[in-house]
């Protein structure tokens, strides 16, 4: 068994290989304010200058760190959400690096970034799947995005956590699962920071706050951008299995007010007029999913708000057949379907 370090050798040790993330963007150059009257109130708003050129702007930023010497660097995927924008990796006052984004995982909350850079500090991943409840743990990262190498010491408060968080330039909800619960204080600038065990490992990536709530913060398990890293640097790319439909996840509320036979599932159904929820040649459309169709089950596992159809088509392969439990017409019905990768 590892031995355990004391929290100050684990600062020294850790530390070097946390980064920020700053997020730039070409905007119009500001030339003043001006008060907007809305709603009875006064607000205050910028005057961009449209006739002169624009200039780099901090519109944002997060945390991150490095997992090898050469500079593969992990953070959460809503820090670098914005495709459009330039990424500025600072590992110190004097050691500024350009990002590259090498690839984005939305559904699990983790990219991938490369700086060019030789004998970088790195930190070693550990195994989320061994970690317990009552284990030590401290998260690490910029809070606040002003004070640098922040360390913070909890427990593991719980395991497979569910929530449905807000974050990123999009303000964009997203669901997250699986995530690692803990009383460690993750502050705003701390996401994309590591959450590491007593021997100094990343365990998981700090994610999540409940705004409002005191000792109450998540981190998405490390085991999922393992993964990710590891397609990263054999493919160039993170490999999605696509099936090929647009869906609504069933909740109970949503069945009483439509009046479904069922209160879970993903009913497959169209965003806009004119455009078919079913991609033409993907996998759903050659295995004879309609629409209106609801999938109750892929591969065996149940459609819910808390295990979305994105989540269980991620566990699948490429060239996989999975069975697809339909209700249609008020008929249940199995349908084989085999998984592609997504463009």
């Amino acid at each position: 068994m590892a031995k355990n370090l004391s929290i100050v050798k684990i600062a020294k040790k850790s530390c070097p290989a946390v980064i920020t993330v700053v997020v730039t963007k070409d905007l119009p150059r500001i030339e003043g304010y001006y008060m907007f009257p809305f709603g009875g109130k006064d607000y205050m708003m910028p005057r961009f200058d449209h006739l002169s050129d624009s200039e780099k702007t901090q519109i944002g930023g997060g945390s991150g760190f490095i997992v090898s010497k050469d500079g593969y660097v992990l953070t959460s995927n809503h820090v670098v959400a914005d495709t459009i924008a330039d990424y500025t990796v600072i590992l110190g006052p004097k050691e500024k690096y350009p990002a590259k984004i090498l690839a984005r995982d939305p559904i699990n909350d983790v990219a991938v970034l490369k700086i060019d850079g030789k004998k970088l500090p790195y930190l070693e991943m550990g195994n989320s799947s061994a970690i317990e409840i009552g284990e030590t743990v401290i998260a690490i990262g910029n809070a606040l995005g002003e004070f640098h190498d922040t360390l913070s010491a909890g427990i593991i408060s719980g395991l497979s956590r569910y929530i449905s968080a807000i974050g990123g330039m999009s303000q964009q909800a997203e669901n997250l699962r699986g995530l690692i619960q803990t009383d460690a204080a993750i502050n705003p600038g701390n996401s994309g920071g590591p959450l590491v065990n007593m021997q100094g490992r990343v365990i998981g990536i700090n994610t999540a706050t409940v705004m409002g709530a005191q000792s109450l913060g998540f981190a998405i398990p490390i085991n999922y951008a393992k993964k990710d890293l590891e397609q990263v640097k054999k493919y160039g790319k993170i490999i999605i299995p696509f099936l090929g439909v647009k869906y609504v996840l069933i909740s109970k509320e949503m069945a009483i007010a439509n009046k479904l036979p069922v209160e879970y599932g993903a009913l497959v159904v169209r965003e806009t007029l004119g455009e078919s929820p079913i991609i033409k040649n993907s996998p759903a459309e050659i295995a004879g999913v309609k629409e209106y169709d609801i999938i109750l089950e892929c591969h065996g596992e149940k459609i819910t708000m808390k295990n979305p159809l994105a989540n269980i088509l991620q566990k699948g392969k490429i060239g996989q057949e999975i069975p697809l439990r339909i209700l249609r017409e008020g008929q249940e019905l199995t349908l084989m379907a085999i998984l592609k990768e997504k463009e």
